[in-house]
Parts: structure tokens; sequence; C-alpha cells
């Protein structure tokens, strides 16, 4: 894990996907494990609902914990600091939320962007809406609430990396 003061890193994947403040151990653990099999770097903001290394957390993420790339933010702004601290333009940020018209499936990803999840029991407050590039949906059935963060993040992920290249099978 890294602290917030670092350079933007050289990963497997341009992609990435960031956790706002999550409060399901499991569910974190789970995101990350989405992250490290898939080559895709974690962008964790603080504060957790939960201690990183507790018991559920590393039962949901198994061996793979300790294959992903993941960065740990101490806050929002430290977050919007390092994402903001390359020349040029930053990567855009795409929040993914039951509250947004566009679904995922019909979305121009760029092989840069950073994928939002918010906190599964409240989502994410309204300063961090207003500064995402898109907000996306996962598709559902009429009457349907929503998915677990971690399947509506594999969704979305895997999407991205299709229309960017960026599985492992098809890099070079």
């Amino acid at each position: 894990m890294r602290g917030h003061d670092h350079k933007l890193p050289e990963s497997k994947s341009l992609v990435r996907l960031a956790l706002y403040q999550p409060d399901i151990p499991q569910n974190a653990a789970a995101l990350m494990r989405l992250g490290a099999c898939m080559g895709v770097a974690v962008e964790l903001i603080k504060p957790c609902g939960f201690v990183l290394g507790e018991r559920r957390f590393r039962r949901a993420g198994m061996d793979y914990l300790e294959a992903v790339e993941l960065t740990c933010h101490s806050s929002w702004e430290a977050f919007e600091a390092w994402r903001h601290q390359e020349s040029g333009e930053a990567p855009r940020l795409l929040l993914l939320t039951t509250k947004s018209d566009t679904p995922y499936c019909d979305f121009t990803f760029h092989p840069d962007d950073i994928l939002l999840v918010g906190r599964e029991s409240a989502g994410v407050p309204d300063q961090v809406r207003e500064v995402t590039n898109a907000a996306l949906r996962v598709p559902m059935e009429e009457g349907m609430r929503s998915l677990n963060v971690a399947l509506a993040a594999a969704m979305a992920l895997g999407e991205g990396l299709r229309q960017t290249v960026q599985f492992s099978k098809e890099r070079p």
C-alpha cells in the first residue's frame, strides 16, 4: 500500500478503480480482488468504515490482496490533489451510481479513466458528484434498487477494459 503523496505509478492497466470511503469490508476486499485479477490499480479514499486488516476484509480478499496495486488516500481532498498532480489534464472521474440516466454500456471509455464507486450505505456526497466527469449506471429490471457495488463495478470495469483494449490477453 502506498500513501497519497506519490506520483502516478506505471500500472499494468491505465484504467483505475477508486473506492470512496467504503463501509463494508467484504465489498472493499472483493473490489481489491477484482483490481488484482484484472491488473487494475485501486485507489482507496479514506476514511473507511472498518480496519483494513480486519478478519472479514482478509477473508473476502484472500491472498489476492497482496497482488493488488493499492494506494490509500487520507481524504477526498488528498485524492483530488493526487489526481490533478500531473501536468496536463487530470484523468476523467466516472461515478458509478443508480442516480444516472447513462448506462455504462452506452458510454465511451478512455484508457486513463478512473471508475469511482461510493459508500455502500450512502453513495457519494454532492461535492464529490459535482466534480465527476460522468455518472454511469448499470441497467436493471424495473423495480430493482441496486446491485452489490462489487458486481456493478466489475460489469462497468469490464466494459471499460474491453473498449480500451486493456484486458490482459489483449495487451502487447
